[in-house]
């Protein structure tokens, strides 16, 4: 792809240094701009096989321009860089018709590549709708580097129907974004139906999700449709899938593999068109050597798997997530509060066994009970209970292993309560080790499983057997040092 001209917007001048220089090492010819009005002007005279372009310039925003480049151009790929990094942005770049979307800070590497594909492949058509970006509706918040590979993942999947897997530990807010999926995806105009298994008895799942005929059992005095009926042309979000028992797991496959199912006590079967997302919060690998998860159905739902990270690992969203229940307070008739900056230092430095969910009832405590407009350390500090040294660390950032698995431990038993888990404990902490040990390595080696067995001491067929249980994901990019 050597000698194909790039066209460059952004405002920054370092930026556009910078790119300039690697994209011309590479051998394109590279044309840059500080404004959106010249690169339109290039774009309309037909200059150009790629146009890489900041959101947001002097002169406009790029997404204004968009849509008159897809439709004077629909075969010109847009990669769109913005320091925003929200959810909206990704969205909307994509329902913009952009080819990519490259949160700043970005990797060197990472548009080299983009700029490959992007030349390479087929260009792809542009969405016919956009959508206004209200930051203070925000469906998903935070703008760490974890949830902005969410928010990549997202875009990509919202005009397809691909069958989504979600796992993340309770609280994370793993319906929000089987949510995000369906309000932004193309069956936004259809039904999202959510069920969650473990709220339901487990003779009752069956009929619940599939209705039943009059009769079908005591009590059926009625024809009753199920959730699948409901969700028809929308999506079914299939809530602590881990908890389904093998008989609706058996009949969960057949709609997945045959596209059909059949009311319980009936006997004809019915076509179904929805599409499917599942969530977790419990290791489904582990349920599967139990025996008390389907392998196939596992492989079968975990099309796309995407993993919520524990807020632990994202404690850089807190402020903006506080922010965020803040303003969802006052729109709800509370004053307008703000919290202190040492307030949100200490909130940095928790835990939040809880994630998400644990923040949130604290803002919104913080809100409704206290008059004062900014929100002391002393106040939130009484209200975390710092008697519960645990649950802090002593700067921020990602908790300890030890804390960690104190954490999960705990939250698996309360989950039980009055009686103890299920046997496999053990393993069950050993998988959560697993999966961040060797996806880190494997990232520390830029993808190469022979370095990374190596630097594990696994031999290497067991390092790829590990890869497949985890569904880990492998990405090959080259090692950035500093």
């Amino acid at each position: 792809m050597a000698g194909q001209t790039i066209l460059l917007a952004d405002d920054d001048a370092a930026i556009r240094m910078v790119l300039n220089q690697a994209l011309s090492r590479a051998g394109y010819e590279v044309r840059p701009t500080g404004n959106i009005s010249t690169m339109w002007n290039w774009v309309t005279r037909g200059e150009g096989d790629i146009l890489i372009t900041d959101v947001s310039m002097p002169d406009g925003n790029a997404f204004d321009v968009m849509p008159k480049i897809k439709k004077l151009r629909p075969e010109l790929p847009i990669v769109v860089m913005s320091a925003q990094n929200t959810f909206m942005t990704a969205i909307r770049a994509s329902e913009m018709g952009a080819y990519e979307y490259l949160p700043k800070p970005f990797d060197i590497t990472e548009v080299l590549a983009v700029v490959g594909r992007a030349l390479a492949e087929a260009k792809r058509p542009a969405p016919d709708r956009r959508q206004e970006e209200q930051a203070e509706n925000m469906p998903l918040v935070g703008r760490s580097a974890a949830m902005q590979d969410i928010y990549r993942a997202l875009a990509r999947l919202m005009q397809t129907d691909l069958t989504v897997m979600i796992t993340g530990e309770s609280g994370t807010g793993k319906e929000l974004v089987a949510k995000a999926l369906h309000n932004f995806g193309k069956r936004k105009n259809g039904p999202f139906v959510a069920i969650n298994m473990a709220a339901i008895p487990r003779d009752l799942i069956e009929a619940e999700l599939f209705g039943h005929e009059k009769g079908a059992f005591t009590g059926a005095t009625s024809r009753s449709s199920g959730r699948f009926e409901q969700a028809e042309g929308g999506t079914l979000f299939l809530d602590e899938i881990g908890d389904m028992p093998m008989d609706a797991q058996t009949r969960l496959l057949r709609v997945l593999q045959e596209g059909e199912y059949t009311m319980v006590g009936g006997r004809t079967a019915i076509k179904t068109d929805v599409r499917i997302v599942a969530a977790t919060h419990r290791d489904l690998s582990q349920l599967i050597r139990q025996g008390l998860f389907r392998e196939d159905l596992y492989y079968r739902l975990n099309v796309v798997p995407i993993r919520l990270p524990p807020l632990r690992e994202r404690i850089d969203d807190v402020p903006d997530l506080a922010a965020s229940f803040l303003k969802a307070a006052q729109r709800e008739n509370e004053a307008p509060k703000v919290l202190s900056s040492d307030a949100l230092k200490l909130m940095q430095q928790y835990h939040w066994p809880g994630n998400v969910r644990e923040l949130e009832n604290l803002v919104r405590r913080l809100a409704a009970l206290y008059v004062d407009e900014v929100i002391s350390l002393e106040i939130v500090q009484n209200e975390l209970n710092l008697a519960d040294r645990g649950n802090f660390s002593s700067k921020p950032g990602p908790a300890d292993i030890v804390t960690v698995i104190e954490s999960d431990l705990a939250e698996l038993f309360r989950e039980y309560e009055p009686n103890l888990p299920p046997a496999g404990v053990y393993q069950r902490i050993i998988d959560r080790v697993e999966v961040p040990l060797i996806s880190t390595v494997l990232n520390l080696c830029a993808g190469n499983q022979i370095k990374a067995a190596e630097l594990l001491g696994l031999n290497r067929n067991t390092l790829r057997k590990k890869i497949r249980s985890h569904g880990i994901e492998i990405v090959k990019h080259s090692r950035q040092l500093g």
